[in-house]
Parts: C-alpha cells; structure tokens; sequence
C-alpha cells in the first residue's frame, strides 16, 4: 500500500520527508513526491520509481520550507508516471492519498462543469479539488475539508496542506491507517508508528471517520460527526534501529534470519515452561460451546490459517470453515449463533479481512485476532487479540510473520483442545514441550542456507515449479509455491501430494522441479509413493524431510534436505523456513527486487 509522511517542524523538512518516506518504502510503490509550503506557496518534487530518483530531482531542485507532506505511491487509478504522483495540488491545496476514492469519476465530472481542470488519470487529485472548491464558501480550511470529506467514498488515509494555512496540516482516515506523532514544538502526521520512529514516540491512532486538525503543538481530532473527541496517545516501540538490514543484504533474509528469536519471544509470552501450559488473554466465551470457528485471512495468513484448521479439527476437535476475506462476506455466509470468527492478518489493517471481521461482528460471532501490530484496526475492533512478537517486518513477502502467526495458532488450539477435554494434561505438556523446541531447531534450520542456495542456481532456470505435501505440510506447499512466485516470478503452484494423480502429474518431465515437503508423520508412507511415482516419470523431485524420511525414501530424489525431527504437531512452523531460503535464494539469484517485488504492496489497504 502507499505510504504518507507529514511535518510540522522547526526547520527545512524535505530532508525529513524524504527520511520518512524511505521508512515507508517496505509498504511497495512505484513513485513518490513531496510538497511543501514556500512563502504562502505550495511547492512540489514528483519522480516516478524508486526513491533514488526523487533525491536526485530533490539534489538540483530543492525545496525549502518548515511543513510538508510526503508520498509513496502504488499505482491504483492511473498509470505509475510523474504527472500521476503525489502530491497533487491546486494553488491553495495539496493533498497525498491512501486508498481509492469510488465515486470520483462523479465528483470530477461535477467539478469540471464548476470549472476546475485535471491534470491526472488519478482518483486522488479530485480530492485537492473538491477541498479547494469549498474553501470559497467555508470560513476555515477545516470546514472546508470536512464538507469535501463528507462528499468522499471509499477507503482512504489523507494528509492535507493549505496554501494560506502555515501552521495546519490536516488527516483523516476511512478505512486506511492514519497516526499523529506528538513532538516537542513539532508534530508529524504518518502511516505507521515506523515512519515517524526518529522524532517520536507518542502516537495516537485515528479511529474509523476521524479527521484531525494537526497545529505546530497540537491535535484536534473530530469523529465522522464532526464532533471533537479524544483518542489515546500512546508510547510505541518502533524505533529508526528495527528498521536496518544490519549485514543481511536484503531485508527478508534478515528477518528470516530472525525466526528463531521472533518465535521464542512469542511462545514466551504466553508459555510456562515449568507448568507446560499456556495462558492466552481471558476470552469472552467458553470452548465448550463454540459451534464453529470460522478462519478469514489474505495471502500467506491465509495459509496460517489452514493450518490452524488441521490444528484445531484434529487435536481440539472443533469445526473449522476457513476462507479469503476477499470472497467471505460477498457469500454473505450464515454463521451460527456463538460461533468464533478467527482473523489472521501481519498488518492489521488488511482491507478485505477488517470488512469480514465488521461482517462477522454484524452476524454476533466472537472476534479473535492474531496481528502483528497491537495497535491496528483490526486489532482494536477485534474482543481479543493474540499478538505475534514478530517487530516490524519490512520485506513484502511474509516470513517471520508467517511463523509467528503459526506459533500462535498452536497455542490457541492446545488452549481449545484442553479447555473442550479433548487432550489430557501429558498430551498438552507434551505439545508445549514441542513448541519450546522450535525455536532452536530453527536456528538449526539455517544452517542449511548454503545447501539451500546450491539448489537456487537450478531452480532459476526453472519455467514451472510444482510444490507438494500432505496434512498440515499441504498448506506450506501452498506457501512455498506463493513465495516463489511472488519475488522470483517463477510459476510454481503447490498440490495436496495426493491430488497429483487428478491432473498435475500430466505436467511431470525433467524440466518441472518438484519439491516435496515430507516430514515422517502418519501421511509420510503415503507422500513417499507419491514421490515414487513422480520419480518414475523422470521428475526431478527436491525432497525436503527428517532423517528418518530421507532413509526411508532412499535413492531417487535429484536432492535432499534434511531437516531436524520434531514432533509432527510443529513441523509445518519449521519447514517454511527452508521454502522461504529457497525462494529467496532463487530470487536473488535472478535479480529480481527481493524486497520489493513488482506489483504488490506490503500491506493491502483498498479491496
């Protein structure tokens, strides 16, 4: 999604524009600007593509001026060109803009007959027109932002400057994350916590509707009313620190190198190891009554998801129907009376699963949600939240996210397991154990990156990549191939192993790499057949198991990887770690933006 960087300060800020937007270059864009305010003026740099080519514009054209706005742009509503960059502005406004605006093809058409001209193929730009028509008829610019957002549809975050307004920023937000950073005799407007982390550390969240009047040393926020109220400011942990790849030379082996740590310092939040039990917050209902768990997500939480699934029928014993949020409440599903809604996103701020959370809260189900940032909407409109400690994950394809997602769904289905009676103390105690042990067979996972990235250099050459597994090892196929995809552009689609003779065994030849994620569970007899069959059509199968499986299955595979044992209960936490080296392995092998891939943002804030 776009990023957004506002400052009030007490000297130039287009340097700390820039410094904010860098910030937010995980988030994904394709090009990126900034505004200022220059004797009563509105002055403005724009660049398409990365940022390196707005500092190099900002070099021979600098920008002076103490408030500004800041922008990195996804492109949604026109092409991802200069004149298509944000800001946009007239001579009194300019705005940046998260989201999509969905009635503007009207407003712009009854703008134009006002006569106003555009300039852009954007949805945005209409936004700094509508505000400049109503300050001819408002007596303050908040009046006439109001009366312009009033007029707006759909799902934005806005930062708004004003020509004759030199001491006022305003925000607001529908549906996107907006935060005012409090500073002393400074104040900041930004997307997250992380892109305001060098200047403060006093945040307050707007809340759905919100729109702030944000003064050199103050914030007055109004709900969607209109109404002036108050909003907790709080002290984030986000820090300039969290954000380095220290010696890693991308941002996502940093943070799969992480894993371990991330992992451990999420068990520990919520496990005893002396007792071996878990302690999750108080939840609002008793498990002995869940009719149903419904499972909502996007992407690879998605994924997380499907695990939990397996987790929570097998060892909890309780129905689990799980679903892509974008999908879920267009089916307006029926869900019963008592029934648990379960929603998985690293963000928080995921559009289509925080519309299927307000759509399983207007059916009465109970809300959990497992975030990665407490502070999120989801997390707020959610009746508990189950954090993953996985700090700040920069890289757009998932990993330590994903992990720590999965290690906090364990827990809350050995919770429901042995609040339902359907496991006995030992048989908990025995599950905890196994968790606590993930986090150093982890770090044994890593010493395998060499092995792993011998495997890359074939595996780039590859057109078309199959990933297969069984049980809760299905799902992490389907990751895999996600992971593949999405940073190496590599085809690659992940089966369930015994789905290969209903179709994808027609693909089988020696050019299709077929990886195989086979732990030496109760399935594992059967993925080995699988194999074999695979083997027999001359495919070149990448066998990934314990060393138990990789003697059992014997000669054949093209290569192996053998990973620690592990109690069958965990393993699908530990085998992501190797699909996550190896696509990246591939990816930079291909030189491909590991960390940015083409066409996807971070987080995704607009259906």
């Amino acid at each position: 999604m776009c990023g957004i960087i506002g400052i009030i300060g007490d000297g130039p800020v287009a340097d700390r524009l820039m410094d904010g937007l860098k910030r937010l270059e995980y988030r994904g864009y394709d090009s990126a600007g900034i505004a200022t305010l220059v004797d009563g003026r509105i002055e403005r740099c724009r660049a398409e593509g990365k940022l390196v080519n707005l500092g190099q514009r900002l070099s021979s054209e600098p920008l002076e001026g103490t408030i500004g706005i800041g922008h990195t742009r996804w492109a949604t509503h026109g092409r991802p060109t200069e004149t298509n960059a944000h800001p946009h502005a007239t001579e009194q406004v300019a705005i940046v803009h998260n989201g999509i605006i969905e009635n503007f093809r009207e407003l712009r058409a009854e703008l134009e007959a006002a006569g106003h001209t555009f300039h852009t193929e954007t949805d945005s730009e209409i936004v700094a027109h509508l505000i400049g028509h109503h300050l001819a008829t408002s007596e303050t610019p908040g009046a006439a932002a109001a009366k312009a957002l009033a007029r707006l549809e759909g799902a934005f975050a806005l930062a708004i400057l004003f020509a004759d307004a030199p001491d006022l920023m305003i925000g607001a937000r529908r549906g996107s994350p907006l935060a005012v950073g409090f500073g002393r005799g400074e104040m900041f407007i930004g997307s997250d916590a992380i892109a305001l982390a060098p200047w403060t550390d006093r945040i307050c969240y707007l809340e759905e509707g919100d729109w702030v009047e944000v003064t050199r040393d103050r914030a007055v926020i109004h709900d969607e009313t209109g109404r002036v109220v108050e909003r907790p400011i709080r002290q984030t942990a986000s820090s300039g620190a969290l954000i380095g790849k220290g010696e890693f030379r991308h941002f996502m082996l940093k943070e799969i190198y992480e894993q371990p740590a991330v992992i451990g310092d999420t068990l520990g939040a919520f496990v005893n190891p002396q007792t071996r039990t878990i302690s999750l917050p108080d939840l609002p209902f008793d498990w002995a009554t869940v009719p149903k768990v419904t499972a909502v997500a996007c992407g690879t939480a998605y994924f997380a998801c499907m695990v939990a699934k397996y987790w929570l029928e097998t060892v909890a014993r309780l129905p689990v129907e799980i679903d892509v949020a974008s999908e879920f409440r267009y089916r307006e599903a029926p869900l019963p009376p008592g029934g648990l809604a379960l929603f998985v996103s690293q963000s928080g701020e995921t559009a289509d699963t925080l519309a299927a959370l307000r759509y399983a809260r207007s059916q009465g189900q109970h809300i959990v949600s497992v975030v990665n940032v407490p502070e999120s909407t989801i997390a707020r409109e959610s009746d508990v939240v189950l954090p993953t400690l996985a700090g700040p994950e920069i890289g757009v394809a998932s990993t330590k996210a994903f992990t720590t997602q999965l290690t906090m769904l364990a827990c809350l289905a050995i919770v429901a397991a042995k609040t339902r009676g359907t496991i006995d103390h030992e048989t908990e105690a025995d599950l905890v154990e196994a968790l606590t042990e993930v986090p150093a067979r982890a770090a044994d996972v890593l010493n395998h990156d060499e092995a792993l990235r011998g495997l890359a250099h074939d595996l780039a050459e590859a057109r078309d990549v199959l990933y297969l597994g069984r049980g809760t090892a299905y799902p992490l196929a389907l990751e895999g191939a996600l992971k593949l995809k999405e940073i190496s552009y590599i085809h690659a689609e992940g089966y369930a192993a015994g789905e290969m003779k209903h179709g994808p065994i027609a693909l089988i030849d020696e050019a299709v790499p077929v990886i195989v994620l086979a732990p030496r569970d109760a399935l594992f007899d059967k993925t080995a057949s699988n194999v074999q069959e695979v083997m027999a059509r001359g495919g070149r199968v990448l066998f990934f198991s314990d060393p138990d499986g990789v003697k059992a299955l014997g000669e054949g595979p093209e290569a192996t990887i053998t990973l620690p044992t592990l109690h069958p209960f965990v393993t699908p936490i530990l085998y992501a770690i190797p699909v996550q080296l190896l696509a990246y392995h591939t990816a930079v092998h291909k030189g491909t933006d590991v960390d940015q891939p083409r066409n996807l943002a971070k987080s995704v804030t607009v259906e």
